[in-house]
């Protein structure tokens, strides 16, 4: 998601709010994919799988996109790579913040199904 991260710290504290976020948006996917799945016959599996595929998407795509593309992409200039530098914030701990998302993901995925799995059924 193309959120605006210019109030994120820098470094490790950039990254663990990097991962409370994607958490966030993973305990919020999974609840709401939980939701329309119960009434479609979806297995725990399916739900799981496609919370984390989305998760990753809204919650760490744009930091997944300027990492893919600064180990890919073709950078003809040094003024090309200072203007997308710039774009990007904290570029020293990117990868950093991407394992974070991935980590935070899981983690808030793993606590949606913990709630669901956990549930005192009701009398």
């Amino acid at each position: 998601m193309p959120y605006d991260q210019s109030w994120m710290g820098y470094g490790l504290i950039g990254a663990l709010e990097a991962g409370a976020i994607a958490a966030g948006v993973g305990l919020v996917v999974f609840g709401i994919l939980h939701w329309l799945g119960r009434s479609q016959g979806w297995n725990v599996g399916i739900e799981v799988s496609w919370s984390y595929v989305v998760s990753l998407l809204v919650a760490g795509g744009q930091d997944l996109w300027n990492l893919f593309y600064f180990s890919y992409g073709r950078l003809q200039s040094l003024q090309l790579l200072q203007a997308r530098l710039a774009e990007v914030h904290d570029p020293d701990s990117l990868g950093l913040r991407v394992l974070f998302e991935f980590i935070g993901a899981g983690i808030g995925i793993y606590v949606g199904w913990w709630l669901v799995a956990h549930r005192r059924p009701s009398s």
